[in-house]
C-alpha cells in the first residue's frame, strides 16, 4: 500500500533541512519502500489557488493559518500503516516536527 509521508515543521526546522536525513533516506532505499519525494521551498514562495463562482482567486504564501508548514514529502510503499509508522517515526523530521501519515488513493 502507499503513503503519503507529509514533513512539517515551523520555521525553526528550516534549520534542519540542511542536516539531510541522517541515513534515513539510505537505509529506506535498501528496504525498497521509496517511491518518491522532495523537500519544497519555503511557505513564503507558495501560490494558493481557489476558485469561486468561477473567479481564479490567487494568494502569495500559504492559505493555513498555521505555524506549522509542509517542508517536505516522501512516498512510500509498504505492507500496512504499521509499516508506514515505523518508518514515519526514524525519520529524522519526526524529532522536531511532524510527520503526517495519508494513504493514497489507488485506481478505481
Amino acid at each position: 500500500m502507499k503513503y503519503l509521508l507529509m514533513i512539517c515543521g515551523d520555521e525553526s526546522a528550516a534549520e534542519h533541512a540542511n542536516d539531510g536525513c541522517g541515513g534515513w533516506t539510505e537505509e529506506m532505499e535498501a528496504r525498497g519502500v521509496l517511491a518518491g519525494g522532495a523537500g519544497l521551498r519555503p511557505p513564503t514562495e507558495a501560490t494558493t489557488v481557489r476558485v469561486r463562482d468561477e473567479d481564479v482567486l490567487l494568494t502569495d504564501g500559504p492559505f493555513a493559518e498555521t505555524k506549522e508548514q509542509i517542508g517536505g514529502f516522501v512516498l512510500i510503499d509498504c505492507a500496512d500503516l504499521d509499516e508506514a509508522i515505523e518508518i514515519a517515526a526514524k525519520h529524522p523530521a519526526a524529532g522536531y516536527g511532524t510527520i503526517e501519515i495519508r494513504p493514497v488513493l489507488e485506481g478505481p
